[in-house]
């Protein structure tokens, strides 16, 4: 039971608010806090100056959204698209993939013995080695940064490079000594 203070109303309506709730600093898009009360813009800071939106053209009952619609808008006339949970799924695998072919590589090099006497020779052995054990990471990276627009296109090139990328000392032991 409630104590018998007498306003019932009153407790009903305190337990849908929020303390702070009447303070007219606080409304979104209304100067009184009333919906469809007109805000009216002071005459030294325009709309386009503030870098706001102009919400004189809002119709009655209508609030501005703020920088986020804003934002939104920017992303959408640049092309980018929110991914897919398919999308997603399928980045996930494929970067789980190009991450064990990383570490294929770099077992596999480990294995191979370098055949070759002179100094340059033994170097560049050695950078292409380490280039086969970079490869799949450099290739994961670049495909995601030059594909950003092109979802179709990225699970193309990140398929393309499961196939020509796979860490082939690996699979097949050393095949590279001498």
């Amino acid at each position: 039971m409630t104590s018998g203070t007498g306003n019932g109303d009153n407790r009903d309506s305190d337990a849908l608010g929020w303390a702070g709730d009447d303070d007219p600093t606080l409304a979104s898009g209304t100067e009184t806090g009333r919906p469809g009360a007109a805000v009216e813009r002071p005459a030294e800071a325009p709309a386009e100056q503030a870098g706001e939106p102009d919400i004189s053209e809002v119709p009655e009952g209508w609030t501005v959204a703020g920088p986020t619609a804003a934002v939104e808008a920017a992303e959408a006339a640049r092309g980018r698209v929110p991914m897919s949970s398919l999308t997603l799924v399928a980045l996930g695998v494929f970067g789980g993939v190009y991450l064990l072919y990383t570490i294929g590589w770099f077992v596999g090099v480990g294995r191979i013995q370098n055949p070759l006497v002179d100094v340059l020779g033994q170097f560049m052995f050695s950078l292409g080695l380490w280039l086969a054990v970079a490869a799949p990471a450099v290739w994961f990276a670049v495909t995601f940064w030059l594909t950003r627009t092109h979802p179709r296109a990225r699970i193309g090139w990140l398929l393309l490079g499961v196939v020509l990328l796979a860490p082939l000392p690996f699979i097949f032991g050393n095949g590279a000594s001498a």
